[in-house]
This record gives C-alpha cells, structure tokens and sequence, in this order.
C-alpha cells in the first residue's frame, strides 16, 4: 500500500494558543493567554495510521507570582494519530499523546518539569498533493498535578515528502473543458473510490478495502492481498503460498520459518519446533527407535537400543603339564615321599645356628629336582633342635632353619614359594636321644612333608 511517508508539519506565529489552567485555586500559577511557535515531525505506517514527534515553544507570563514574572512553557512529546476518510481532501483526525512540559520561570520561583498525557482533534485541508493547511486543538493534562492542564489551538501548514501522491477526489480531478464544452466526468469503473486514471489496481472486487492508489490493502506485506490472505500478520520476509500462509515443506503442521528440523517424513508427529517426538529422550526418534522406553541416561545404539555387553575375553589354556623325570640321585628321596609322603634331608645344623653348609646343597638340590618332576607337589619345610635351651628359642632358632630351607630352594633352583610351607618344632620331635653328641647332632635336622602321596 502506498502512503505518504514522512510529513513535517509547521505552526509559527500563526495563530493565539489558550495556555493556562482551567481551574484556578490558591497556591496555583496562572499563564497568561499567549502565542505558540511549533514544529512537527511524523511518519504515516498506513492511509490511517501515523505517528509524530511534536515541540513547541510558548513565551507568556505568569498571572499569580508576585511581579507577574515571564515563563517560558517549553512542550515535547509524541502522539499517535487516526485520520478518517483518508483519500479525500478534507481528512479530520483525532490524537492521542505523552511528553513533558518544562517551565522557565524569571526572577522568583523556579523551574518545574513535568510529565504530560494530551488528547485532541485536528483537520487537514490538502491544497496540493504535499501541502496541507492543518488545524490542531489539545488539551494537555499533567497527571501528577491534577490541578493543571493547557488548552492549546494550533494552525500551520503540513509538507509530505516520500510515498505515493495522494488520490485526488474525482470532482477535483477532471479537467476543464473548453469554455463551450460540457465539463468531463470522471470515472470510477469498480467503485473503490479512485478515478481510473489513477486506479493501479482497477478491477477490484466490490467491498474491498483499497489504498489511495486504487489497490487493496496488503497489512502483512506479504504479497497477497488482506481480502484473500488466511493467515495475516506474517512476519516480514516470509516465504508464503498463494493463501499468505508461510510455507510447510515437508506438511508436518510447522512453519518452515519456525521448523527447526525440515524434512521430517510423512505422517511423523513433531513437536512445536517441527522435531519429531522422542519420548524417552534418548536421542533416538520414536519413529526410528526400535526400543522405546530407554531408562534415562543410559547411552543407545543407532536404533535406540542398548547395545549388549562386549563378550568376556577368553582365558588361556594352563600351560602342558610336563612330566618330567628325576636324576638318579634324586630317586631315593621321590620314592620316599611316594611311599611314606615325607622325607628326612640330609641336613644338619651346627649348635645354634641356621645356616646350611655347602655339603648339604645337593641334598636340598635333589628335593628341589623331585618338586620340578612333580608340578602340583607342596612341601612343608619343618625344623627341629636339640633340647638344648628354653623351648621358645628352640622353636624359633627351628623355624629360622626351615626357612633357610626354604630360602634355598627358591633362589637357587626357581621353586615358586607358594609351593612351600615352613615349620618350627623346636625340641618336641627328636629322632636320636638328646644324651650323647651324636644323637643332639642328629636332631638339628629339617624334615620334608609332602602335602599329598605322589601316586605311582
């Protein structure tokens, strides 16, 4: 719709404005009545519909201050404004407005600002396409001091600048004829009110709204005419179909201006952003989720699914059992631990002591080749003493010896020491009579007990 777009509108000395109060009471300042100087700015949105900025400047004096002192009214605000009959040459309007006021005052008293509501009427009388003669009247109302108010009466002059020229009445539009002719009518072929020599639009069905150029009214913007528009108030810039409706590509009942997820197949319900629907919130949509009801927070697969736990890794097979056969020398000790399940070494021990002499390592050597042949085979190294001494020395200076056994046998030949148990007896298992040399000599001894019989 084409319109007027920008108008400034001028009152300056040209008529008398009323300023004062309408009630007078003690204590109130009065203003003598006194001219207005004035300048008006506005921007018309539709034919009707425009909005301006206004100023103006009242120099007067104040009738209830001692001296009767100069004030200058200094006004500002802005107003919104209706106009009926906008396509005719006389168009009234009403107005409606916030601003400020601010008072000057001489000698005594003081400056006041103060905030204003008005309301009015007017009357523009067009002589050219962008000249109007214009005609306010306002009454301003200072709210917070509802004991004043201003009546003001305005006349200026309004310029338009922009838009299309304003549709001249067909009385105004025809042109004269010669002195002896008959004056020409002018036509208006669909009746919307614009002749058709200024009729952009003509054909327009009968009843419908149109602009001052003859078109019907487009609010939206959108391309399609209000009459024919289903959906008005389309946002600026939208894509729409012939009805004015935006666009709905893929028909899931969302704008595709407002469908965060285009493309959605047919037939799969969407939420409001045009996003198919995911009730367990997995991430996976209901019309592609195979498992539906996910507990929340557990992560899924590509179909919503939980995936099943990685198998468990295969253990290693035990290493072969290798049977291995004793030395020789070794025989007599494996047949030994075969038939009676423990043997005696060869071992001895000097007075109060643990350690193993060289001559006894291949004693020891040969139990250790008897564990090798025989994997699965435990020993428990027991220690003995003569009955020399307390019997709690004697039970702890026999474990040390068992444990030097044991110690042997583990870092010499590589038996695993949780193949071995160690003991300590003391003096309570003898073999030979503590009462001579020998027989004490024959007791610090250590002993091999096998936890089973090696079957044969």
């Amino acid at each position: 719709m084409k319109k007027r777009a920008i108008f400034l509108a001028i009152s300056l000395l040209l008529t008398t404005v009323a300023a004062g109060h309408a009630e007078v009471k003690a204590g109130n300042e009065d203003l003598k009545t006194a001219p207005v100087f004035g300048l008006r700015g506005g921007y018309y949105f539709t034919q009707n519909l425009a909005v301006e900025g206004f100023f103006h400047y009242v120099p007067t004096e104040s009738e209830s201050l001692p001296g009767n002192p100069s004030v200058k009214l200094y006004g500002f605000g802005i107003e919104g404004l209706y106009h009926f009959m906008p396509n005719s040459r006389l168009v009234p309007f009403v107005a409606l407005g916030v601003g400020g006021s601010r008072y000057s005052v001489s000698g005594p008293g003081k400056d006041r600002d103060r905030f204003t509501v008005d309301y009015g009427a007017g009357l523009k009388y067009y002589m050219m396409d962008n000249l109007a003669l214009r005609a306010d009247v306002r009454h301003v109302i200072l709210p917070l001091h509802d004991r004043y108010n201003e009546l003001l009466y305005t006349v200026g002059l309004e310029f338009s600048f922009g838009g299309a020229k304003k549709a001249m009445p067909a009385v105004m539009a025809t042109r004269a004829a010669e002195p002896a002719a008959a004056p020409a009518v002018a036509k208006d072929s669909d009746g919307d009110g614009v002749i058709d020599d200024l009729d952009r639009c003509p054909g327009t069905p009968s009843g419908v709204q149109v602009d001052r150029d003859g078109c019907p009214l487009d609010s939206d913007r959108d391309g399609v005419y209000d009459y024919l528009d289903r959906c008005p108030g389309t946002p600026a810039g939208v894509k729409v179909d012939r009805s004015g409706c935006p666009l709905d590509s893929d028909r899931d009942g969302v704008y595709d201006y407002l469908d965060k997820c285009p493309g959605t197949p047919a037939g799969v319900q969407v939420d409001r952003d045009g996003c198919p629907l995911d009730s367990d919130g997995d991430g996976v949509p209901d019309y592609l989720d195979k498992c539906p009801g996910s507990p929340a927070g557990v992560k899924v697969d590509a179909d919503g699914c939980t995936p099943p736990p990685p198998p468990l890794p295969t253990p290693p097979p035990p290493p072969p059992v290798v049977q291995r056969t004793v030395p020789q020398a070794a025989k007599a000790m494996e047949a030994a631990i075969v038939e009676k399940g423990r043997v005696t070494l060869n071992v001895e021990f000097d007075f109060d002591k643990s350690i193993i002499k060289k001559q006894y390592h291949h004693e020891i050597g040969n139990l250790a080749e008897v564990m090798k042949a025989h994997p699965d085979l435990k020993i428990t190294i027991e220690g003995h003493t003569d009955n020399t001494g307390g019997l709690t020395y004697n039970e702890k200076l026999s474990l040390r010896r068992a444990d030097a056994v044991k110690d042997y046998l583990v870092t010499k030949f590589g038996i695993d020491a949780s193949r071995l148990t160690v003991k300590g007896y003391g003096p309570i298992r003898p073999i030979e009579s503590n009462a001579t040399k020998e027989g004490r000599q024959k007791n610090r001894r250590v002993e091999a007990a096998a936890e089973y019989i090696i079957k044969k």
